[in-house]
């Protein structure tokens, strides 16, 4: 039985209407419109072998050319909702709207039409690291609903050696102001400076600053604190801080999947680089060749 596609490339620009380069750009996280606009002006950008302009629409079939490398647009048929990682610096708040004027963590996002990114989850002011975002309301319920027990990962940076007794503490179990809680995995890792030691933990709830509080339980301070996965979306090593990037069709699925969700399709247009959209229409082909 041959594995089914998520995702699908579809020829003709009469397909769908162009969209504005910033746009493509940024839904594919090369930069924020703000960044792209002057790097268009300073010239750094191409399309179709000529320099770019601003108020450039693209459609499906034209290239574009930045940093050295080219990259296409595809009109595509995309099953699942849209979602995004990103990758949060310490310092933004996670709120649309911050009465002290403090940057947010939807700042840079995409924005929707008719649509509202939700935030999947949320990470204090000092915390970094990897964040979810979805169009798909009941999607983020689900991955935020303690039933499910999705796992949290995160690397902390504490002050001090702390002794195994006190590790063995914190996965048995500590009683917090909101009831009992614990680690579901503790490691301790190699490397720190002076008295700083880093370990990695994992949670499967997503209380309030619940992985500071257990420490604070045992009596240590966390100097660092950064998520690097939620459930099975690792934040990697690519994407920068500040930045995000849309989730792909078998990433989004897999996380429908975990959640007992459907499929739902849309159609879009995406830039993708031009070796891996050749790569994607060779397997389109072999999918569809009969036997």
């Amino acid at each position: 039985m041959k594995r089914r596609n998520t995702l699908s490339l579809k020829r003709g620009t009469d397909l769908m209407a162009p969209e504005r380069l910033q746009k493509l750009l940024s839904k594919a996280g090369l930069g924020s419109r703000r960044m792209i606009e002057e790097r268009v002006l300073r010239g750094e950008i191409e399309v179709d072998g000529r320099p770019a302009a601003i108020g450039d629409a693209l459609g499906d079939g034209q290239t574009v050319k930045l940093d050295g490398r080219e990259f296409v647009v595809r009109a595509v048929t995309h099953e699942g909702p849209r979602v995004l990682a990103y990758n949060k610096p310490e310092g933004e708040v996670t709120t649309t709207v911050d009465p002290e004027g403090r940057p947010t963590v939807f700042d840079k996002l995409p924005r929707l039409k008719g649509l509202r990114w939700i935030v999947v989850g949320r990470l204090d002011l000092n915390t970094a690291g990897l964040l979810l975002f979805t169009t798909d309301g009941e999607l983020a319920n689900r991955l935020m609903h303690p039933s499910r027990e999705i796992e949290r990962e995160y690397l902390c940076r504490v002050h001090g050696e702390v002794e195994d007794s006190l590790l063995r503490q914190l996965e048995a179990g500590v009683q917090l102001d909101d009831g009992p809680a614990h680690f579901d995995e503790i490691e301790a890792l190699e490397g720190g400076e002076g008295t700083n030691r880093w370990y990695r933990v994992v949670i499967r709830e997503g209380r309030q600053r619940e992985v500071r509080r257990l420490w604070e339980a045992v009596g240590v301070e966390v100097s660092r604190l950064k998520r690097v996965r939620y459930g099975a979306l690792e934040l990697g090593k690519e994407l920068k801080r500040g930045w995000y990037r849309e989730l792909e069709a078998q990433e989004i699925a897999a996380l429908l999947e975990s959640v007992d969700m459907p499929m739902t399709t849309r159609n879009e247009l995406r830039i993708m680089p031009v070796e891996a959209a050749r790569k994607f229409e060779r397997g389109q082909r072999r999918d569809k060749r009969p036997g």
